[in-house]
């Protein structure tokens, strides 16, 4: 059980990577609340849950704990290794961080609680989906490590909705314990946090209240102190002006100078106490804006899709017709195959060719020019310098690339960086930025929101609702799938079925 005395938090802290500035002068203290951190990607909110755990070091400021804090955590990854142990050791783990090794009645206790078979255990943890992976490091690490408070970074990575529905309950009802999680997902957010802690360049912004009050809150904030500046700036102005004819006209009545003294002085005293406003970084997340001269963008017929490697089928499509324009979201339970389906249409597509067999299971309309994005994002090559992965599209020049680049948020000093060394968030506005340089019209998402921040989620629903393209997309992210889509397509016992309500589906999750 937590502690209400425990005290995690920072006192004017800053880190930098080398000469870069990652955050600076930040504070806040934890409470007993579920507490949400947002910001946006290459904020630095990764490395500054590793500061508070005690893996990085600050370089200027301090942690703030209390003594003989106990801290559970879980890192954004699965840590290597774990995939051939049995579930049981891994569990095991966190038992042995708190010195209670050899106490394995407490895992059955908890496998007990949360409801799962208790054969899970034997098995080799990498065995699991990557959604009962990552629920089984934060059951236990909020159970089994007994922490004063948990942090948990992008705790809804892989999660299907059954899964993220489980998670919501955990940690709501189950997990009597304070919190501090890094998610850019809206609605787990504003259905489990109590609190919202905003990290941005000009510090932390501290509010009690859920994430979409709070960012209400805080934009209300950022438009007065925008409107303040400018009226000092005006005021600065008339004062400027004033002190210039006083200069003037001292020449003749030198006692004009204490009134130009005077107003100097005003003009100190205001650009002394002026009011800080925040400029958010200027990173588009921009969709090429093409479109199909024709009705109808994708045509399936008697189309099979099985289990990769296998002649498993997971989906039977008898028929199924996208038009030009339309939006998909295709829904399904994990294992059902939607990620597979994508795969197989995005392998199916072939440009070179002017038109598809009439007979063919998938044709495309021949004026379609399709991308895939792919949730592992396994087929960036990481080795490769930012800038030349860019230029590869055809007919961008580098002088094209690094004007892109700079809109979508990347500095200059880093172009010549590998890919390797972007957090997943940047890979992913770096792939969405490649795509829109192909000039496609038909897009196929997996995930697509994983590893983007808020904003990059909005400037993504935006592109896609303002612009003619069609689009098949695979998300859990029930704010987007909401937003996004015209269409909703569930594959249900191996087969397509429309359906006009997505709630529904959400809510049978559990």
């Amino acid at each position: 059980m937590a502690s209400r005395q425990a005290v995690l938090g920072m006192e004017q802290a800053s880190f930098f990577y080398g000469s870069g500035r990652v955050f600076e002068n930040v504070s806040f203290l934890l409470d007993d609340a579920r507490t949400a951190l947002v910001g946006e990607n290459g904020a630095g909110k990764s490395t500054l849950l590793k500061c508070l755990t005690g893996v990085l070091e600050l370089n200027a400021g301090q942690v703030i704990r209390s003594r003989g804090l106990r801290i559970g955590q879980v890192p954004q990854d699965v840590p290597d290794g774990l995939a051939v142990l049995p579930v049981r050791d891994v569990l095991g783990q966190s038992l042995a961080r708190v010195g209670q090794d050899g106490e394995d009645w407490r895992i059955d206790v908890l496998v007990d609680e949360i409801g799962v078979d208790p054969e899970m255990l034997d098995k080799p943890f990498g065995t699991l989906s990557g959604g009962w992976q990552r629920l089984m490091l934060i059951a236990a690490a909020a159970r089994l490590e007994e922490p004063d408070i948990l942090i948990l970074d992008e705790p809804t990575n892989h999660l299907d909705l059954a899964n993220i529905n489980t998670l919501e309950r955990w940690l709501t009802a189950e997990f009597a314990v304070p919190m501090l999680m890094v998610s850019h997902d809206r609605e787990f957010l504003d259905r489990v946090t109590e609190r919202t802690l905003f990290l941005r360049a000009d510090g932390v912004h501290a509010f009690r209240t859920r994430f979409s009050i709070a960012r209400e809150e805080l934009l209300r904030r950022d438009a007065t102190a925008a409107a303040r500046a400018r009226q000092e700036d005006r005021e600065i102005k008339r004062l400027e002006q004033a002190a210039a004819r006083y200069k003037v006209w001292a020449v003749k009545n030198p006692d004009l100078n204490k009134r130009k003294n005077a107003v100097e002085s005003r003009i100190a005293r205001i650009e002394k106490e002026r009011t800080q406003t925040y400029v958010a970084r200027e990173r588009r997340l921009e969709l090429a804006d093409g479109d199909i001269d024709a009705k109808v963008a994708l045509r399936l017929s008697n189309l099979d899709v099985t289990v990769p490697g296998s002649d498993r089928k997971l989906i039977g499509i008898d028929r199924l017709v996208i038009a030009a324009g339309e939006r998909v979201a295709l829904l399904g339970t994990n294992g059902t195959g939607k990620s597979t389906l994508l795969a197989a249409l995005a392998a199916a597509y072939e440009p070179g060719r002017e038109h598809y067999d009439g007979q063919a299971a998938v044709r495309f309309n021949p004026a379609c020019r399709l991308v895939y994005f792919d949730q592992t994002m396994s087929e960036l090559p990481t080795t490769m310098k930012i800038l030349d992965y860019v230029v590869e599209a055809e007919g961008v020049t580098e002088k094209d690339a690094v004007r892109q680049l700079a809109a979508a948020g990347f500095a200059f000093v880093r172009l010549k960086e590998p890919i390797g060394v972007l957090s997943h968030g940047e890979r992913a506005r770096l792939v969405f930025l490649k795509m829109k340089l192909l000039r496609p019209n038909f897009y196929v998402l997996d995930e697509p929101t994983n590893h983007l921040d808020i904003e990059g989620q909005e400037d993504l629903e935006e592109q896609l609702e303002k612009s003619d393209v069609s689009c098949l997309f695979v998300s859990h992210d029930r704010f987007f799938t909401r937003t996004v889509a015209t269409r909703f397509l569930e594959i249900r016992k191996g087969r397509l079925v429309e359906t006009v309500d997505a709630d529904a589906f959400f809510d049978s999750q559990v």
